[in-house]
């Protein structure tokens, strides 16, 4: 047996030649045959050579040998094939909707070209008398030059200049024989034409001699037509882009210093076909190795310039699913922002159910994107002038369509924008004042009040009838009607005005943090939009406690991860990218991931008229309540002063003397603590606030605390419940 177990495990005995041996130095005894499956794994020695050996010192194969693969790799490739295999039949023909609507616009199309042109057919006419001159002139000059065979001159000419009198004499008499019948032919269509239009002009009215010589006219402005200058009138749209190429591809990654080489395509490639993808085109490229899609990411603009293409007409995006170095980018046809409006899919006809996603508005392929409210919060961020109305009212609209859900709105800039919806509103509060952000404090009380008494009743109910969790639903809804389980949407519009009030500010940032971690689940939903996404305007435990976020426009990475969630622009979700032009676009993420998306733009008139349509389902469905059904709303303040003390202990503190507590609880809610300051003896305060805990089986004790006053009552933080409910 004359090859080694590793070459026989490679498939080869060639592959890697016998070593030089000296010799002096003896062969080494041959190896003894030995019984080796083509399918078993290569032996491991116990016991290898040193490395002075020459065989140890050979280059080891570690490649896989090529075989063929077994039934079950080649029956897994198939269906991985299956899997992503085109349909035979396009959809359109399949699916009765599309085959509708594809025909619909087809003859939609042909309808408008034929009318478009039918139109103009007297212009066109204009245009060919106009130009008949010029195609007489061509075709009598070409009749000319036919009847008198002037191709046939310069070889006359030649045959006399070279004195060939033989030549001269036989191309003259061919030139005559050629030349004779086509004056003959001349003549007898000139004399039967003149006899013709005299005959036509005594026995044919005016109006057909007008159109018979409009039409002759016509036929000779044919021949006078013009390359540069066509006929036909023809439409040129300066808002459709050229087809995207893969040389536009490579060349554009070349220029931001991704791949090189002759014309950009070294370490580039395609990971299938160009291809058409909505109202644009979409290219899979693989990068070169090392490099991830997030590096072209950041430089969106600079892909953009190296295409010449709008910025917003270029789109990249990472494939996480296949690999970080897969990019997918997609270039419209069209401008988005020059488009034609896609209207909101409920601006005419509908009705909407909170419980389920509700339509928002488009992605740049024209696809429609739907917002889910229910079991998460929402947080809209942008600079001033990034289209947040066009966004709320997108939002409200939907939720004022379902006439099961009570809508809360405090619009904290006082601008009016949400008044569409102010008749079906519970309670609509508008304005910027102290009074307007105490009232907004006051609903968000009522939240937390609404979120504990949905809660109790959930966990009354026996375990059957929750088998979705311990959470509110559409049926349980359904089912318990006098327990109005239907969703709560409250809205705060210009958020910022809210948690930068140097007296509600602190109580408004703790009142919403509970109400998104505990209220979704019982269909308590916060919605929070600001122009000024950044850290002193909206609170981390805010922030990052929201489950779906909307980023518009903004000027800064941190603007951008304060919306978004930390590392969200190191991920590719970059809402800094969107110019403030476009109004109502941004980045909607739940979790890590995010898509680009535009708010449906909906006009104010419009807004009025859904919010007609909504006040008229809901009094058809008898759902009106609160301002809307002209009541007094009385908001319920569910928090107490357990809540209240966890809001004001300080950091770090594990124990504070109590007329400490109570100077800041007076600071925190003077409308129910301001009284306690009016005791001049620290022990009254002590008193009173002692008093105050009893019910909640909180105790006061005899504190030394050396950083403060020494040895005074006090609070420890570990007697303190979590809420209220965990001290019955």
């Amino acid at each position: 047996m004359t090859e080694t177990i590793a070459e026989h495990v490679n498939g080869t005995a060639a592959a890697v030649p016998p070593p030089t041996v000296p010799l002096t130095k003896p062969p080494a005894p041959e190896p003894p045959a030995v019984d080796v499956d083509e399918h078993q794994e290569p032996p491991v020695l116990e016991n290898p050579r040193p490395v002075d050996d020459p065989e140890q010192q050979q280059p080891r194969l570690v490649d896989l040998p090529e075989t063929t693969a077994p039934a079950g790799a080649w029956l897994e490739q198939r269906r991985a094939y299956m899997a992503e295999a085109p349909p035979v039949v396009p959809s359109w023909l399949r699916r009765g909707a599309e085959l509708r609507d594809a025909v619909k616009w087809t003859t939609a199309y042909y309808s408008h070209v034929a009318a478009f042109h039918t139109v103009r057919t007297p212009v066109y006419l204009l245009r060919l008398v106009v130009r008949s001159p010029r195609g007489a002139a061509r075709l009598i000059s070409r009749w000319v030059r036919w009847v008198v065979d002037a191709e046939a001159r310069p070889v006359e000419a030649k045959a006399a200049a070279s004195a060939d009198i033989e030549a001269w004499l036989s191309l003259s008499r061919e030139h005559s024989r050629r030349v004779r019948p086509r004056r003959v032919l001349s003549a007898v269509l000139a004399a039967a034409g003149a006899v013709g239009g005299a005959v036509a002009a005594f026995a044919l009215p005016a109006w057909s001699l007008g159109s018979i010589g409009c039409g002759a006219l016509a036929l000779l402005g044919l021949a006078g037509t013009q390359e540069d200058k066509p006929v036909v009138t023809r439409y040129v749209s300066v808002t459709h882009l050229r087809a995207l190429d893969s040389t536009e591809v490579f060349e554009a990654l070349a220029a931001i210093g991704i791949g090189g080489g002759p014309k950009g395509r070294t370490g580039v490639s395609f990971a299938a076909e160009i291809q058409r993808d909505g109202p644009g085109w979409r290219a899979e490229v693989d990068l070169p190795r090392g490099v991830e899609a997030t590096k072209v990411l950041d430089k969106r603009a600079a892909l953009a310039a190296a295409m010449r293409r709008p910025i917003s007409t270029v789109w990249p995006e990472a494939d996480r699913d296949a690999h970080p170095g897969r990019l997918v980018l997609w270039v419209a046809q069209q401008d988005p922002a020059k488009a034609p409006r896609r209207l909101w899919p409920l601006m005419k006809a509908g009705t909407a159910d909170v419980f389920r996603p509700l339509p928002f508005g488009f992605d740049p392929r024209g696809n429609l994107v739907s917002i889910t409210l229910m079991y998460s919060n929402l947080l809209v961020g942008g600079i001033p002038g990034s289209g947040k109305t066009s966004c709320a009212l997108a939002i409200v609209l939907g939720v004022a369509l379902d006439p099961t859900a009570e809508l809360w709105i405090y619009e904290l800039k006082g601008s009016g924008d949400l008044d569409a919806v102010k008749p079906i509103c519970h309670r609509y509060v508008s304005g910027d004042d102290d009074e307007d952000i105490e009232a907004t404090v006051a609903g968000l009380r009522a939240g937390i009040a609404e979120q504990r008494r949905r809660a109790k009743f959930i966990k009354s109910l026996p375990a059957e009838e929750t088998p979705d969790g311990r959470r509110v639903t559409r049926e349980l809804a359904e089912r318990y009607p006098e327990q109005q389980l239907g969703p709560r949407v409250i809205v705060v519009d210009e958020a910022q005005e809210l948690f930068t009030h140097p007296e509600h500010g602190d109580e408004a940032a703790d009142l919403c943090t509970k109400l998104i971690k505990k209220g979704r689940a019982y269909g308590v939903i916060l919605i929070l939009l600001t122009q000024n996404p950044d850290a002193s305007s909206l609170p981390t435990s805010v922030s990052s406690s929201v489950g779906t976020r909307l980023c518009l426009a903004v000027m800064d990475w941190r603007a951008n991860n304060n919306v978004l969630g930390t590392g969200a622009h190191e991920r590719g979700l970059r809402a800094t990218d969107i110019s403030a032009g476009e109004q109502g676009t941004g980045i909607l993420a739940r979790g890590r991931e995010g898509l680009t998306v535009r708010a449906a733009f909906i006009k104010q008139t419009e807004a009025e008229e859904v919010g007609r349509r909504a006040l008229a389902l809901r009094t058809a469905a008898g759902t009106l309540s609160g301002q809307a059904a002209g009541q007094t709303v009385t908001e319920e303040d569910a928090t107490t002063i357990v809540d209240h003390l966890r809001a004001v202990w300080p950091d770090g503190a594990e124990a504070v003397h109590s007329h400490r507590l109570v100077d800041a609880l007076a600071a925190y809610r003077a409308d129910l603590y301001g009284v306690w300051l009016e005791e001049t003896d620290a022990a009254a305060r002590s008193t009173a606030l002692s008093a105050a805990l009893k019910p909640y089986k909180v105790p006061t004790r005899q504190l030394t605390i050396r950083e403060c006053c020494g040895g005074a009552k006090g609070v420890r933080l570990a007697d303190l419940p979590e809420s209220a409910e965990d001290a019955d």
